[in-house]
């Protein structure tokens, strides 16, 4: 039972900060104590301290040689490395996911619904995020889902981080997501499986266009 106790608690401290640093309550490069984090979050320190070992193995925190645990602080480096395993991976499972599903594109249409409505930049990014898993899980490739899932963290970090850098600009980001995911799920619904692929690699590569931005801030 105390087991069990203290796996729901760290649980319950990981998805916490998880949602802080994912919001930008926590942006990147924020250092994280495990004594104030546990007084804050009114926890021990051993959910915390394991808490912290998950994240860091998602790719969201780090623990540099002096010991100290931050934030993690993706650099265009880390951009490139991800863009091309995205380019990688999605178009090919939109091919292999062609045709969806009724029920799949049911739960397609239901998450463009969403993001169009999203309240908040990260719930939008999380959105966005979930119509492209939507995408690999309808793909049947459950080693590729793997490896999608591996990325879907700093995925999600740094997204979440471009669209609060970006948030006073001309960007609708909210409807342009959900405007270019409608596109993808018309062509699930009246093309073919070469198309889809073909438009997920072109919507993959305009997510390139992200960087140059990011490296105006800099």
């Amino acid at each position: 039972m105390e087991h069990s106790n203290l796996s729901s608690l760290t649980a319950t401290t990981g998805d916490r900060l998880r949602r802080e640093i994912f919001g930008g309550q926590l942006p990147p490069g924020t250092r994280l104590a495990e004594a104030a984090e546990a007084r804050r979050l009114g926890v021990s320190r051993v959910p915390v301290r394991e808490a912290f070992a998950a994240l860091e193995r998602d790719g969201i925190l780090e623990f540099t040689e002096t010991g100290r645990t931050v934030v993690k602080q993706l650099t265009p480096q880390d951009f490139e490395e991800l863009f091309a395993l995205r380019l990688l991976l999605e178009p090919a499972a939109a091919r292999s996911a062609f045709p969806l599903s009724v029920e799949m594109q049911q739960s397609v249409a239901e998450n463009i619904s969403a993001t169009r409505k999203a309240k908040s930049l990260d719930e939008g990014t999380r959105l966005d995020l979930e119509f492209h898993q939507l995408i690999v899980v309808a793909s049947g490739n459950v080693r590729l889902l793997k490896l999608w899932r591996s990325l879907r963290s700093e995925l999600e970090l740094w997204l979440g981080y471009l669209h609060r850098q970006h948030r006073d600009r001309d960007l609708n980001t909210r409807v342009g997501t959900a405007g270019a995911h409608e596109e993808i799920l018309q062509c699930f619904q009246s093309r073919s499986a070469p198309a889809c692929e073909k438009l997920m690699r072109e919507h993959i590569l305009g997510w390139r266009e992200w960087l140059p931005m990011m490296e105006g801030e800099s």
